[in-house]
């Protein structure tokens, strides 16, 4: 066997050996240097700590304090007001002869009489307790349209908490590309510097020409850059899961591989039922309609006249003529008769609300159904694709072992191996990122579901 044959082997057990060290050397780094993060662990961690959610939650908690208030006013109403004054002018009482009728057959009083109230400091204390009764069934109505606003806070909370699954997936398959993509752009640095230790020596020994060792030259600082390019896509991409996560930024870890690809979703009619049945949207949009049928028959109810149970009681401090405690039971009618017109023109605005919010719902269910095609469509998209991201895999690599036998047996240039190699490496990112968009799509098709 020749010397440049044997150098040819040589080169290529070095290109054998490089690929299969640096890919163990990355998985042993990444090991020892930072812990696994499952996707399943990135999606409980975002659940319990998203600050987004935590809002959304608090919401939630609010709505319930709100319906809790509401109910109050279906119970007894305590009032008191206390006046307390000086008189800044003197304040005289004058009683005319004869005004008050007659005492004994004589005018009363006999003579006029003028009377001055002392000016010292009075007071005047009143207190009133009211239990509405009329007023309870528009009170119970505004009870119900609040507990309506819960319902619609929880369904804000469930697409929130969607939203957020979804955007943890997409940027935990993003983290896997970038790492697919930068661990196959590191082993190509080896290889090339490898490449370009060799190929000093064979233009020395006259085995190959300058322009290729040139070639190898400019391909190694072309996937130099590329490395520092990924590296910081990485770093971004983990910043903003972490970010997701509710954790410090800088917190460090190593992410799983996704299992390989699902069987197919053939039965679409399935999925849009089961979109209208569970999408958050449709939820608010359906709370939206009985919310505006509430505030209908809320202003139906203003022609309902106040009517409720009431108790009053006044007290007069330092004020002697008049007495000291005053108090009363009784029935309240409170009624505005005429209002020209004001009442019915509420009433046709509210009739307007709900039937916009009823076409509303339409509209919120067709864009559903609509999400619901086109997820699933994109999703056979990412099936096909990831098929023929597959072939061109495998052609690649047998096309490898083809060149590989034939530059042994001198056949064809070194050119032609690297050449070779970079259609290798590209087939297997795009099978990866293939793969990795797969499952994105899947992501977004199950979120189109409204599955929790």
């Amino acid at each position: 066997m020749s010397g440049a044959s044997l150098q040819r082997r040589r080169l290529l057990i070095v290109i054998v050996a490089v690929t299969c060290l640096s890919r163990v050397a990355t998985a042993q780094a990444a090991g020892e240097t930072a812990p696994l993060l499952t996707l399943d662990s990135a999606i409980q961690l975002a659940i319990a700590n998203n600050r987004s959610l935590k809002i959304a939650s608090l919401d939630v908690e609010v709505s319930k304090w709100q319906v809790a208030a509401a109910k109050t006013k279906r119970l007894p109403a305590f009032n008191t007001y206390i006046f307390g004054s000086g008189q800044l002018v003197p304040l005289d009482f004058t009683f005319k002869e004869g005004s008050l009728g007659l005492l004994g057959g004589k005018p009363n009083p006999s003579r006029d009489i003028s009377i001055s109230p002392s000016q010292s400091f009075t007071a005047y204390a009143v207190a009133q307790a009211q239990q509405p009764l009329s007023q309870l069934y528009k009170i119970n109505l505004g009870i119900r349209e609040q507990r309506l606003a819960g319902d619609y806070s929880s369904q804000e909370l469930r697409s929130k908490r969607q939203s957020v699954v979804a955007q943890v997936k997409q940027a935990y398959y993003s983290i896997l590309q970038s790492e697919s993509a930068l661990e196959a752009t590191e082993a190509s640095v080896k290889h090339y510097q490898e490449f370009d230790h060799l190929m000093q020596q064979y233009i020395s020994q006259e085995v190959v020409l300058k322009s290729e060792s040139l070639d190898v030259k400019a391909k190694l600082a072309q996937a130099q850059y590329k490395v520092v390019q990924l590296h910081n896509n990485l770093q971004t991409g983990k910043e903003q899961l972490n970010d997701l996560l509710g954790r410090d930024l800088n917190v460090d870890f190593r992410t799983e591989q996704v299992p390989g690809i699902s069987g197919a979703e053939s039965d679409l009619s399935a999925a849009q039922q089961t979109a209208l049945a569970q999408r958050p949207e449709i939820k608010e949009a359906e709370i939206g309609v009985k919310k505006a049928d509430y505030d209908r028959r809320i202003a139906k109810a203003d022609y309902i006249p106040d009517v409720g149970l009431a108790v009053h009681y006044i007290s007069p401090l330092n004020v002697p003529i008049v007495p000291q405690n005053i108090a009363s039971a009784g029935v309240e009618l409170s009624w505005e008769p005429f209002e020209w017109g004001r009442r019915k023109d509420v009433i046709n605005q509210k009739k307007l609300a709900l039937e916009q919010s009823q076409y509303q719902l339409k509209e919120t269910q067709s864009k559903v159904l609509l999400d619901v095609n086109n997820r699933f469509r994109k999703l056979d998209e990412a099936r096909v694709l990831l098929g023929v991201a597959t072939a061109a895999r495998d052609a690649a690599n047998e096309k490898l072992k083809e060149v590989t036998d034939k530059f042994g047996q001198q056949a064809v240039l070194l050119r032609d191996v690297l050449q070779q190699q970079a259609a290798v490496a590209s087939a297997n990112d795009d099978y990866e990122q293939a793969l990795l968009s797969f499952w994105t799509a899947k992501a977004d098709f199950e979120k189109s579901l409204g599955e929790d």
